[in-house]
């Protein structure tokens, strides 16, 4: 038969009320009777329920990070899953259990999370942006439910949320371009309302125009994220009168795509074309040549929204709405060597 917290109390002469003071570190006990208690729970060998007791203390010591998953997510979002790795590796410093919900889309997602907060299923919510809708960001306010969410809503809120500055990424991988001696460069992206792909190409231009060199509309494209995306894009900026010396890739597929596109042209890398993209994925080495690309350090990310959620927990009042991961440059062979000067 199992020990119990009774058996505890009668072996070491005190009441059950000072044992579970013992186990939740209660201060109201002295360190000599605190001493005494855990002794005999070694002795007996008795391990406190941690479930029972998180219940009684009304926490459930158990984070929740919550995104919408689909066939091949993996594969098409592997930020996700560093992101979530970089959370999970802070979350269990602090012996915080940590669970995963996938939810098929954004309207499932918030009946879940209205369960969660309804029978309180955990103590915080780490929410990946493919979540985000305007009634969950008004659950969450409404409720004061501890949450960070990863990547800024695209509407205007009140909730907890971090992002990376891709604004920064876009301005980085424009100057690079513009230090190895390309003038004339072409941006192709994802769906023309996806706000990354947005804040990216708006820097491009912006950086483009301070440098004093214009962006023809025919060298912004816009398609999915995929190799055949941008094999189709990049084809399309080729066969205009005007030929690009370098394009920016919104992503490692779209990028894939258009190095087969040039190399279709016989356009050589990186001599008549440059090539960047962003997100150091390892697709980005194994095409030839391997990919100078803007990289963001998403582990760190997560162990960064880890960190807020954790204060949070203990101060709700806590708000924080900041871009906080900037970005680096990676260079490899797909630019050329910058100008000396």
């Amino acid at each position: 038969m199992s020990i119990t917290i009774k058996d505890v109390a009668n072996e070491a002469g005190v009441s059950i009320a000072t044992v579970s003071k013992v186990i939740n570190n209660r201060p109201s006990i002295s360190e000599a009777t605190r001493q005494h208690v855990l002794q005999v729970m070694e002795h007996l060998n008795y391990r406190p329920n941690a479930q029972a007791s998180n219940f009684a203390r009304k926490r459930s010591e158990n984070i929740i990070f919550l995104a919408v998953t689909e066939a091949h997510t993996p594969y098409h979002n592997p930020h996700m899953f560093e992101i979530l790795c970089g959370a999970q590796s802070k979350i269990r410093e602090k012996k915080y259990n940590f669970s995963f919900i996938g939810s098929p889309n954004k309207e499932i997602a918030y009946k879940e999370v209205e369960e969660i907060i309804g029978r309180k299923a955990a103590d915080g919510l780490l929410i990946h942006g493919s979540t985000t809708s305007r009634p969950l960001a008004s659950l969450l306010t409404n409720t004061g439910f501890p949450h960070v969410i990863i990547g800024r809503p695209p509407f205007s809120n009140t909730t907890c949320w971090i992002d990376i500055n891709n604004h920064v990424s876009g301005e980085m991988a424009t100057k690079h371009l513009n230090n190895c001696g390309y003038s004339k460069i072409a941006f192709i992206g994802g769906p023309a309302d996806d706000e990354i792909s947005r804040h990216r190409l708006k820097a491009f231009v912006s950086s483009m125009n301070i440098n004093g060199f214009s962006v023809p509309d025919s060298f912004i494209k816009y398609g999915t994220y995929s190799k055949a995306s941008g094999f189709a894009m990049m084809e399309e900026i080729l066969r205009g009168d005007h030929l690009p010396d370098a394009v920016i890739c919104e992503y490692n597929q779209i990028a894939m795509g258009a190095v087969s596109a040039i190399k279709k042209r016989g356009l050589s890398i990186p001599e008549d074309i440059g090539v960047i993209t962003f997100d150091d994925y390892p697709l980005s080495q194994l095409i030839d040549p391997p990919l100078t690309v803007v990289d963001i350090d998403v582990h760190e990310m997560g162990r960064y929204a880890a960190s807020i959620l954790l204060k949070k927990i203990k101060n709700p009042a806590l708000q924080i709405q900041s871009f906080a991961i900037l970005p680096s440059l990676i260079v490899r062979s797909s630019t050329r060597n910058q100008k000396t000067i």
